[in-house]
């Protein structure tokens, strides 16, 4: 493969950097470039999504830690969270390209590329499509309850699931369309956030005739679980944060997409942890504010998976609970779409390298809307399935809340290492962290490591484990490195070598003018 420029070509406009530069990592330009710096940023921070991540697994943090957990694990995740990113962002930086992690393990390997790359990619590709599926769960548990307040839909597993498939529906026809209107749809919902966290913090702080002690909310210690090691407890309940912090990679998924993505994907994928630490603290710090105090009611509304809903409709009313329900369901709503096309995109770059079975089908771009369609389709279809065994379990979601976060941040972190082992000998982008780089890079390594082996360990006690109480994430990370590395063993290490170029710069031309022509031809029939 050619070798890859520190810096893009000088002398000509942004867009033909960003396509020399793909030409040099040995890919055509087949999707379109629309993106902004803005609109990359928005994907990442819309999938993050403090109003789907922190309000779908309060209720864990009630459980696990209660305010000292929310409040105070919120932080210390926030920041090694940062830490993952900044890792993360450098090596964006050097290969901008839809692949992301797993292009990045080829390129940073030190001996066999193809199995670095083949289990990085895998791994992502497991942590993406169950991210997507916890957003939309996640999303369909709070929309049947505000179904339920409103029109009073029930709110039984098989109903939830029938609003779960609905969401999924609308989230491929929206990716269908085109980047284009994905683009516009999370430059909105970045605003949405923002201010939605404003008006829900603003209304608790303000309207509600009583609030907890800052002593509660800062130093209260709850423990409404069957463990009694307060430390493990508290560990415990830091998914809820790992798990909201998640998905941000895909500003490096977009990065074919991104308009100068040299610097654009490296900084959306730092912005958009930094800015969520901060929005996601004010929503927790408010939600905490006004939690009841009475034991009693406490564990009644930490046993609820939509929680927040109890305590705002306690604090305020039906129908201002209904209205802070409605703003945190429309942002809800975004994260999901945003998860389907990002989930999509690294299908696409990893079917293009041949990794993934019926490749050719994922592969496969829409002329007219230049989207993976067929890509996109495979990801809802496969969030769905996921997301089938809550109609008999109910530690489903967070078992697939688990299985995003650790698959994704096993992804995440083996490029970091890669980086590392290569040190000073490596080159990078136009982003860099300079001599923070070592410190930053095995900080990071350090947090993915125990964040992987704490979400896997058991969240009751042994005497209380049985098929509805078991977390199933260590049985899902087996199949996935079982199915992997058979894959590899039997076959893919005979043929699969990594990300493979598509062509000579004149082939690549090919593959582009091609898909002018039949853009021309399409727009000429229309």
């Amino acid at each position: 493969m050619a070798t890859i420029p520190a810096q893009p070509p000088s002398g000509s406009s942004g867009t033909d950097d960003d396509v020399a530069r793909l030409h040099a990592l040995g890919y055509a330009q087949e999707l379109r470039r629309r993106m902004g710096a803005f609109s990359n940023f928005a994907v990442s921070f819309t999938i993050i999504s403090v109003l789907s991540g922190c309000l779908t697994l309060y209720y864990f943090g009630m459980e696990y830690g209660g305010p000292v957990d929310l409040v105070w694990g919120w932080i210390i995740v926030g920041v090694m969270t940062t830490i993952v990113g900044l890792g993360m962002a450098e090596i964006a930086s050097a290969y901008p390209t839809a692949g992301g992690l797993y292009y990045w393990s080829a390129k940073l390997a030190p001996g066999n590329a193809g199995v670095w790359s083949w289990f990085t990619g895998w791994f992502n590709l497991l942590g993406q499509v169950a991210i997507t599926a916890g957003i939309d769960f996640g999303f369909a548990t709070f929309f049947s309850v505000f179904l339920n307040m409103t029109a009073g839909y029930p709110t039984s597993p098989g109903y939830v699931l029938i609003v779960y498939a609905g969401i999924l529906l609308l989230h491929g026809v929206l990716n269908t369309f085109g980047v284009r209107l994905v683009s516009l749809l999370s430059d909105v919902s970045a605003w949405w956030h923002v201010l939605g966290v404003l008006v829900i913090a603003v209304v608790l702080f303000f309207v509600p005739s009583h609030h907890a002690s800052a002593s509660f909310i800062f130093t209260k210690f709850e423990n409404v679980t069957t463990l009694h090691v307060p430390i493990y407890v508290f560990m415990l309940g830091l998914l809820m944060a790992q798990y909201t912090f998640t998905g941000y990679d895909a500003s490096a998924h977009m990065s074919e997409e991104t308009h100068s993505a040299g610097m654009s994907a490296p900084r959306g994928i730092v912005s958009s942890i930094v800015i969520s630490l901060v929005a996601g603290w004010i929503l927790i710090l408010a939600i905490t504010s006004v939690l009841p105090t009475t034991p009693a009611l406490y564990t009644a509304i930490a046993d609820n998976s939509a929680a927040p809903v109890v305590i705002w409709t306690d604090a305020l009313s039906r129908v201002g609970a209904e209205l802070l329900l409605l703003i945190a369901v429309v942002a809800q709503a975004f994260c999901g779409m945003a998860s389907v096309t990002a989930n999509s995109r690294m299908l696409y770059a990893f079917s293009r390298d041949g990794a993934v079975p019926g490749h050719r089908l994922w592969h496969r771009i829409n002329p007219r809307t230049r989207t993976p369609t067929n890509g996109i389709w495979f990801c809802v279809v496969f969030a769905f399935i996921l997301a089938v065994p809550s109609l008999w379990s109910s530690v489903a979601y967070a078992a697939v809340t688990s299985i995003a976060t650790i698959g994704l941040y096993i992804a995440y972190v083996l490029p970091t290492f890669l980086r590392r082992i290569q040190g000073k000998a490596w080159t990078g982008g136009q982003w860099s962290l300079g001599r923070w780089s070592p410190f930053i890079g095995w900080a990071g390594v350090v947090w993915v490591i125990f964040i992987s082996i704490l979400f896997m360990l058991p969240e009751v006690g042994l005497s209380y484990l049985n098929h509805d109480t078991f977390n199933y994430a260590p049985i899902a990370v087996g199949v996935v490195l079982l199915f992997a590395g058979s894959y590899w063993l039997l076959s893919a290490r005979k043929w699969f070598t990594g990300p493979k170029a598509q062509g000579s710069e004149e082939e690549l031309r090919r593959i582009e003018a091609e898909f002018g022509h039949i853009e021309e031809e399409l727009e000429e029939v229309d």
